[in-house]
């Protein structure tokens, strides 16, 4: 039995859900599939609710909108009979249901988090129902009642004792296909619906594949898999054919959106591998994500990535050279507060010790630490907390940079050289990771550098021999697509 995920773009459109239809069709055994809502529904849902909370009613067009894509996808992918009036009433039910919720809203002027996160859940519940009846054979089963969350610093959290249990009961036996929607979940306790976090459909498919042993996780998307770098930045990336689960998930967290970080972790433990596959280039080899790679020889840097929404807090000042506690104290009072750090950079002198966090967190970043430090911040012993913005991060990856030396050197030196400043860096001590801060503006330049000197170019200088009076020279270049 094997797990497959399609996104939101894998079900987006008429040709698309009928690819995902011939796909699943194929497999030589059970599989459980997972569906994301469909293309862009998602974002329309959040967005109609805010124009219902703000007393916009054109929110009405908008659901019109949601409603006529759901519809016509139905008219589209199911033969006309029994069967499509059958699913359009069942359908019909459910937007009935949100345009209630959305008038309610609309009424009392206010949008709960409670709220948001059901009327969210439509988008998974909608097309999910749409490709159980589109699939032959296939049986629907909600999440709700086995994806269970509880809350922990403000956020839904898997409680994943619980989830794994409830997931070995629902899928006592698997059926041929068995469709689920994913994203989407239920508290605990309340039983009220909860959601995994944008992202979150690849993060139920792994849950599932590991409650249940699966052969394997594919992840079935609009790319071929993870790329050398962003391909929207950088037209010469290319498709890596195999990380391991350490360079996948260091990729992950830097702003490679191909998998959703968390997916890793739960599929790693048993060692089921993770494939990422192209919804509209089925026959592609795609990138296999395993515990080891089966060329250890492959180049020392796996991947770049990038994020370009970062503000860098530093906490400076000579009143905190060899006080103990002074980093638990950052991090237990952002952690309190929900705000997750992604990159941390220290100067061994311990007078300052800088954080990366997204823009979103910035502000409340620098309140909570000035609240926590106001004394020392009185005294004059460390410095007001502000934050430096507009800014991005970027990170080479790869396992065969453990011991390698003169990694670090060379991609220093091809910053240095084309004049690209670096604002703070951080290696841990694992080695897979080298990240560091840039302005924002230097962004795709500095992708592009880095890109070109661990991947595409090689270069070697002849010098040029003396013969005669005259100089004869030859400069050679060679430009190579290389495999990893």
């Amino acid at each position: 039995m094997k797990v497959m995920k399609f996104g939101g773009t894998s079900v987006g459109s008429v040709n698309s859900i009928l690819s995902v239809k011939r796909i699943v069709e194929s497999a030589g055994e059970p599989v459980i599939v997972v569906v994301s809502a469909l293309g862009g529904i998602t974002d329309k849902l959040i967005n109609t609710s805010k124009m219902a909370a703000a007393g916009d009613s054109a929110y009405e067009g908008e659901f019109r909108e949601i409603v006529y894509r759901h519809v016509e996808m139905i008219k589209e992918v199911i033969p006309a009979g029994a069967g499509q009036v059958a699913l359009q009433r069942q359908i019909g039910e459910l937007l009935n249901e949100l345009k209630d919720i959305f008038q309610g809203i609309y009424l009392i002027r206010d949008l709960s988090p409670k709220t948001s996160d059901t009327i969210v859940s439509y988008g998974e519940r909608l097309s999910s129902i749409i490709v159980a009846e589109l699939i032959d054979e296939a049986k629907w089963f909600d999440s709700r009642t086995f994806i269970k969350t509880e809350k922990k610093h403000n956020k839904h959290t898997i409680d994943a004792d619980l989830t794994n249990q409830l997931v070995k009961e629902a899928f006592h036996s698997i059926p041929k296909v068995s469709l689920v929607p994913g994203f989407i979940s239920s508290d605990k306790v309340s039983g009220d619906v909860t959601n995994l976090g944008r992202g979150g459909s690849d993060y139920t498919a792994a849950i599932i594949a590991a409650a249940l042993d699966a052969s394997s996780l594919e992840i079935w998307t609009d790319v071929d898999g993870f790329m050398t770098a962003d391909p929207r930045v950088i037209s010469t990336a290319y498709t890596i054919s195999e990380l391991s689960y350490v360079e996948a998930t260091e990729l992950c967290n830097f702003g490679a959106k191909v998998v959703y970080p968390p997916t890793i972790y739960p599929v790693c433990h048993k060692n089921i591998p993770i494939i990422i596959k192209n919804t509209f280039n089925p026959d592609g080899v795609g990138t296999v994500i395993k515990q080891e790679t089966s060329n250890p020889q492959s180049k020392a840097i796996k991947g770049i990535s990038s994020i370009n929404d970062t503000s860098l807090i530093t906490v400076q000042g000579l009143g905190m050279v060899g006080v103990i506690g002074v980093n638990y104290r950052i991090f237990k009072a952002l952690a309190k507060n929900g705000i997750s750090v992604f990159l941390v950079s220290q100067a061994s002198s311990e007078n300052s010790t800088s954080i990366g966090v997204r823009n979103a967190d910035a502000d409340l970043a620098c309140e909570v630490l000035n609240e926590e430090f106001a004394k020392e911040i009185e005294m004059g012993e460390i410095s007001p907390i502000l934050a430096e913005r507009n800014l991005a991060t970027v990170a080479i990856v790869g396992e065969n940079m453990k011991h390698t030396p003169g990694i670090a050197g060379k991609l220093f030196g091809t910053l240095g050289r084309n004049g690209i400043n670096v604002i703070a860096c951080a290696q841990g001590a694992s080695e897979t990771n080298i990240s560091f801060v840039v302005d924002s503006k230097s962004l795709r330049k500095s992708l592009n550098v880095i890109h070109d000197s661990f991947f595409l170019s090689e270069y070697q200088v002849l010098h040029p021999p003396l013969t005669g009076n005259r100089f004869q020279f030859a400069i050679v270049l060679v430009s190579r697509r290389c495999s990893d």
